[in-house]
């Protein structure tokens, strides 16, 4: 028998998920895996178009014909979520798995009151009392930095900035306990000043509650704040995976030296922001070697066919057979 003290609260093996259009079939997300444990947050950061969201959906089971899960495994806490019926899958939705959307306004219904919203995510998988109901969904309020929330229950989402409306999504995201929260850039259409304090608040959250966290982003500056671990993806699939120090303070994969060096913050002021050049490739077509091989400027005869794993250390792989040198100030 597994000693579930050392299962990983979520540990997704091999996921392939496609969709088939009338060009073709198209793999969004390749062969990917990776774990999350309980009280960490896995960073997945990427360029547009690399899969992340993708991954993000199909640990939910929310991938919609002509999308599907082709292959692989998605263990929640060691029960595999892929062979579950939707009525299942119902019960593991906002209860122990949570999502909190990119667009709060897309998230929340305009017509209803906070409140009432918040609290359907509650009556949907639990039997509360009125009072415990409200209880619960002013200590959600509270635990986001919503000031005044009993008042606040009453209001509507066009009564809140873009900041608070953000925080009333991950306030729902909450009011369940969930055991793990997937959030797909939930702070990209803030203001630096408050993606800055929501950051904050969900790396406190997550301290104090214990659940686990998938923040996907295509920012690695704000990874650098909140991550414990990083996956890297590129054109659906991981190119390199380890801890936000070693990612951060030594890239190995030349696109993930390219993304670092993409960041505004990194470039000298008055100069050219470096940009990657060329385009991801078509995923229609796309091969089983390093999706990177077009734009990379180490390519070598064998980055077409299918790379494996170099693992540097327990935590680090790198998926690149002719990788850069180790920074000397690493």
């Amino acid at each position: 028998m597994k000693d579930m003290q050392n299962v990983p609260l979520l540990e997704v093996d091999g996921l392939n998920t496609s969709f088939n259009t009338r060009a073709g079939v198209v793999r969004s997300v390749r062969n990917v895996s990776f774990e999350v444990g309980r009280g960490e947050v896995l960073g997945i950061v990427g360029e547009s178009g690399s899969g992340k969201s993708v991954t993000g959906l199909s640990i939910l089971r929310l991938i919609d014909p002509p999308g599907k899960i082709v292959s692989g495994a998605i263990r929640f806490d060691g029960e595999d979520l892929i062979p579950l019926s939707e009525r299942q899958m119902r019960k593991v939705r906002g209860a122990r798995i949570a999502m909190v959307f990119q667009n709060p306004m897309m998230t929340l219904n305009p017509v209803q009151k906070i409140g009432d919203q918040i609290a359907e995510a509650l009556t949907e998988h639990e039997r509360l009392s009125a009072q415990e109901v409200r209880a619960r969904c002013i200590a959600a309020l509270e635990a986001v930095g919503i000031p005044s929330p009993e008042e606040r229950l009453n209001a509507y989402p066009h009564e809140f900035s873009g900041g608070m409306r953000q925080r009333i999504v991950i306030a729902t995201a909450l009011v369940t306990r969930p055991d793990l929260i997937i959030a797909d850039e939930p702070t990209t259409a803030l203001d630096v000043t408050i993606q800055a304090q929501i950051i904050h608040q969900m790396r406190q959250l997550i301290d104090q509650t214990g659940a686990g966290l998938i923040w996907i982003s295509h920012d690695l500056a704000t990874l650098s704040e909140l991550a414990d671990r990083i996956v890297v993806m590129y054109a659906g699939t991981v190119v390199e995976t380890g801890t936000t120090a070693e990612i951060i303070g030594n890239p190995r994969h030349p696109y993930t030296r390219r993304l670092l060096a993409s960041v505004p913050s990194a470039n000298e002021p008055g100069q050219p922001l470096r940009q990657i050049p060329g385009i991801m490739p078509s995923l229609l077509d796309i091969g089983d070697g390093c999706p990177f091989a077009s734009r990379c400027d180490r390519r070598i005869e064998g980055c077409e066919r299918p790379i494996p794993a170099e693992r540097l250390s327990p935590s680090r792989s790198v998926w690149c057979i002719n990788m850069p040198e180790e920074r000397e100030d690493a």
